[in-house]
């Protein structure tokens, strides 16, 4: 692998024994992936940031390092809401560690916005190089925005962060990008919402597994509706790029030879089959979290209702503080809008034995995070739930 003089020197310790063992891990991935070289990126999504599932050892290994992110970096959702905990509900001891957890990444030098979806808080381009590790976000970054990262690991985006460099292999190379299998949406998709394109992303996923898709007959794409799209197939399958016909960036170029490749037909009864409608006592939606538009709908839809059930809103702080009106307006219905955690990282939604959600991820991972029964719906159907 090509390094650099700076790289030898922190190889050499130069820059400190943290440092020096980052980017040792850093080489180590690339030479196992066949990487040539390094690549420098311009941010950096750290995961492993929840006390649920780092616990003790995670949190005795970050409070070991000792360094500063180079790049612009943010952690991914923890388990709780760092300004809310007690009023959510979350115990105390958990806190404690919690709160040991995000002091150990701030001491490194990574931002306290505890988010699935950065690209809501940092401009993010087509091209750019990253080390996202957060399924969601890098579908996002890869596939709506036309961005570059593989998903990296915890430890390896933290590296990558601490380092400003990530090892150039795989989603990092154009020729790596192209469309491997072709999905055939059969339905009338003109009046789908993001549930649905979430239902499809489940459905999906577990087709494709870890290929990359190029979906023809989305007729209602937004980019709302394609966050719900890839976080589902990043869940049930492990896709961390996909293509839109005519839509997403790389796609709407038209220079891909589909030629050849297998066809999957997707007719509406396969979607519309996860729709089914059992008694939930708890209401999530925010998995991604919820962009402003997200925020503005649910509170249009609250408009003088009074929920009847626990009702969670997630969101990051950074969206949550410049939407603020459209927040208070939200929980004037007794829901509650949440920063920094989510449905599947939080301990306290394990208090519940059904959950209503709008997210084909949330709908995947809600059963073993939770320990819960998860039933999808689109935003309306969750709030009327919620409010009946």
């Amino acid at each position: 692998m090509q390094l650099d003089r700076d790289d030898e020197r922190i190889l050499a310790g130069e820059q400190g024994e943290t440092k020096q063992k980052m980017l040792e891990l850093i080489v180590a991935l690339g030479k196992v992936f066949g990487a040539e070289r390094l690549v420098p990126i311009r941010s950096a999504q750290v995961s492993g940031a929840s006390y649920k599932t780092i616990g003790e050892y995670g949190l005795q290994w970050l409070a070991s390092l000792d360094a500063k992110a180079v790049v612009p970096a943010v952690l991914n959702p923890i388990g709780m809401p760092r300004g809310r905990w007690e009023e959510m509900g979350v115990d105390p001891v958990f806190a404690q560690k919690q709160q040991a957890v995000v002091a150990a990444y701030e001491r490194l030098g990574i931002a306290l916005e505890c988010t699935c979806t950065p690209y809501y808080l940092r401009e993010t381009s087509f091209g750019d190089h990253l080390a996202w590790s957060e399924s969601s976000a890098v579908s996002y970054a890869n596939s709506v925005i036309g961005a570059r990262t593989n998903r990296e690991g915890g430890p390896g985006a933290l590296a990558a962060a601490i380092v400003g460099k990530t090892p150039c292999y795989g989603l990092h190379l154009e020729e790596k990008r192209k469309p491997q299998i072709i999905v055939r949406v059969e339905a009338d998709t003109r009046n789908w919402d993001i549930a649905h394109y979430g239902a499809l992303g489940y459905h999906a996923g577990k087709l494709v597994g870890n290929r990359i898709p190029f979906f023809s007959g989305l007729e209602s794409a937004t980019p709302e509706r394609l966050k719900g799209l890839g976080a589902a197939t990043a869940a049930t399958g492990a896709v961390a790029l996909y293509h839109v016909e005519g839509v997403t960036p790389e796609a709407a170029k038209g220079l891909f030879d589909l030629s050849g490749l297998e066809v999957i037909n997707v007719e509406t009864g396969e979607v519309e089959r996860l729709f089914k409608e059992i008694p939930v006592d708890a209401v999530a939606v925010g998995c991604p979290h919820c962009s402003p538009l997200e925020l503005e709908e649910i509170a249009g839809l609250l408009r003088g209702k009074v929920v009847t059930m626990p009702f969670y809103v997630f969101a990051s702080q950074g969206v949550i503080d410049r939407n603020q009106k459209t927040v208070d307006q939200i929980e004037k219905s007794g829901a509650r809008v949440f920063a920094d955690t989510c449905m599947v990282v939080s301990p306290v939604m394990e208090q519940y034995e059904a959950i209503m959600v709008n997210s084909g991820k949330a709908l995947a991972y809600v059963p073993d995070m939770c320990a819960a029964v998860a039933r999808i719906g689109t935003i309306a159907e969750c709030v009327n739930v919620a409010t009946e």
